[in-house]
Formats: C-alpha cells, structure tokens, sequence
C-alpha cells in the first residue's frame, strides 16, 4: 500500500482546492452507541485513537461555552423541552414542547418570549481547543435554523406557516440566523484564519423528493443562506451543506448561493444517481460521504460495503472533488465489520485518485 504523506488537514485543503491529495479523505460520522461499540471492538480509550487506527480524517469541530441563564433539566435554551426516547439499542432526544406552538401573532411572541444571545456565551475559549489538533482541519460555526424553527413550532404548523404565514416565518427565521450569523462570526474573531469550514444547513429533501417548494426555499431560505455563505466565505472559510435526500432540483440554487461542500449524497433517492451528479456538478461542488447507511452498512455485507465504496471513489472522485464517509450518522444497526470495511476500502482504492 502506497505511503500516506499528507496530514488530514492538507488532505482536506487539497481536495478543497481542487488539488490532489495523496489518498482521498474519510470523514466519519455516528451515533455515541457506535462509537463506543467501536472503541470497544478495537480496544482503543477514545475516538481521537479511532481516527487514527482507520486513518480517518475527522475534521475537529470548536465552539464557545455557554454561559447563559441556566434552562430547567430537559429543556435547551430556547425553551424547548425534550425526553430520551430509547429504541432498543440505543436513544435519541425527542420534543415534547415547542414553546412557540401557541402564538398566533409575531407581537405576542415579542410580547412575551426572549430570543437567546451571543453574549450568552464565551469565545475566549476556543484558541485553546486547537492545542493538539494542528493536524486536523477545523470546523465551527454555521446555521440550520429551520430545524430549530420546527421545534420551536412544532413540525406540523411549520410546515403551515411556510404557506399561511409568511410575517411569523421571516421573523422567527430572522432571528435564528441573526444569532447564527453574530456565533459564527465570534468563532472566527477567535481564531482568525483557522476554520476551514462552516456548516450551511437546511434539510430539504425526502427519500422521493424536495419537501418545500423551490419557490418557498428561494423565498425562505436562501436569503439568510447567502447572507451566511458571504460571512463564511469572507473569512477564507467553505460552506459545506447538509440536506438529506432527493435534493437534485434544487442543487443548482444552492451552487448560485455559493455552496462548496455537498453532504450526504444519498444516491439511492430520486434524482440523486451518482453519475448524473458528477457530470452536471462534479466542476462546481466537492462531495461529501455517498456510502448508503440505509441498506448497504446496516444490511450488506463487508464485501459489498467495499464494493460501494470502490465504486463512489470511481464515481465521485473521478478528477477529484470528494471526501470519502457515510451518508450521516451509522447506526447501531450497523455491524462493525462493515464499518471497518468502509475505512479499509477507502484507504486500499483512494491512493492517486
């Protein structure tokens, strides 16, 4: 096997830059339950000596500490309320409130909900999370508001307010990006120059198709998206996007806006066939992942697991512009043979590509 002699930090910027690296760069993402089945599998103390054993290059992720007025148990700053909902092998938070569900009006929101701040949290910080990490690309700051919006909403009446209330969606939108907009900038002010990306979210697609309308993501969105991306950019940073799905129809807005990164790449959705990507955008975008977490990890076997591998690489980092990783988080579901049978393939086939 060919000697590695980049650093996953140079690794990443030479991708990044549309210059080759020495093997194409893998990027990990998982579930706290597969994290520790791994590490134990591996007898390793930490991730950190995961990462290292696969030769995964992780990127580093900094941000500040909050310092805010202290929510009740259960309940984030925002005042939405959660509980551990447990699925056999693992567990997830789930919304048991939305705080914002009950106005019908943007005064009585103004009326009578405090929007959280900045300044409830402390930056001073994160020059000292980089200590060690000199090796490793670093990530911070970003936006996906419309997440937050729903559970501030509630799912449904979100969905509601997209087309019945226009004055309640800008406003609430406004104020989430404003907060995301004035953290990022802070990371930044704190280590000038050192993030390398900032995550540029929304999710937008189903497994069949978008699940908002161009019209309402051009209207919605990607105003606040590109006020983002010129902040992200200006600070010599990319913009990495994250959007499950079917999300071709709108790839090409999101390459107006500015976009670099595309995460995940679930091929198996509609219109997003790897081949068809890569011709039409495979020039304008770097993609991220592409290793299919809803049947090939859980499901196939290790062979076919390095076989979809080997094909993404061929597919995807033909000419280069590709991070090698799961299409998001791996599930407990997923045997561990088959994630070592992931990292194993990406370093046997992505030298020279």
């Amino acid at each position: 096997m060919p000697k590695e002699t980049m650093t996953s930090k140079e690794r990443w910027l030479a991708v990044l830059k549309r210059q080759k690296p020495d093997r194409i760069p893998m990027d990990y993402w998982a579930t706290p339950e597969v994290n520790e089945k791994l590490m134990k599998h591996l007898g390793l103390a930490n991730m950190d000596e995961v990462f290292k054993k696969l030769h995964i290059d992780r990127p580093h992720g900094v941000g500040p500490e909050y310092t805010g007025p202290k929510p009740p148990q259960g309940t984030d700053i925002f005042g939405i309320t959660y509980r551990t909902v447990g699925y056999g092998t693992g567990s997830y938070e789930e919304i048991t409130s939305s705080p914002l569900a009950k106005y019908e009006t943007v005064e009585e929101i103004e009326k009578n909900y405090k929007w959280p701040s900045a300044d409830w949290y402390d930056y001073s910080g994160i020059l000292s999370q980089l200590k060690g990490k000199e090796d490793r690309p670093i990530c911070g700051g970003g936006s996906e508001p419309f997440l937050t919006y729903k559970n501030l909403r509630g799912d449904e009446q979100a969905f509601i307010d997209l087309a019945a209330n226009p004055e309640m969606v800008h406003y609430i939108l406004g104020k989430l990006y404003n907060l995301a907009y004035e953290n990022t900038k802070r990371i930044y002010e704190a280590i000038p120059g050192k993030v390398f990306y900032s995550y540029v979210a929304e999710d937008m697609g189903s497994q069949e198709d978008l699940m908002y309308s161009p019209a309402h993501i051009r209207e919605y969105f990607f105003p606040y998206m590109t006020k983002m991306i010129t902040l992200v950019h200006g600070a010599g940073a990319y913009a990495f996007h994250h959007s499950d799905g079917g999300i071709r129809k709108i790839i090409p807005g999101l390459i107006e806006i500015g976009i670099d990164i595309l995460n995940p790449i679930q091929w198996r959705c509609n219109g997003m066939a790897r081949e068809g990507l890569k011709k039409d955008f495979g020039d304008k975008l770097v993609f991220h992942s592409g290793v299919d977490n809803q049947q090939t990890l859980p499901f196939g076997t290790a062979a076919e697991v390095k076989k979809e591998v080997r094909e993404n690489i061929e597919i995807l980092g033909k000419n280069g512009g590709y991070i090698l990783g799961p299409c998001h988080n791996i599930q407990t579901v997923s045997p561990v043979e088959n994630i070592l049978a992931l990292y194993e393939a990406g370093l046997e086939y992505g030298f020279g590509k």
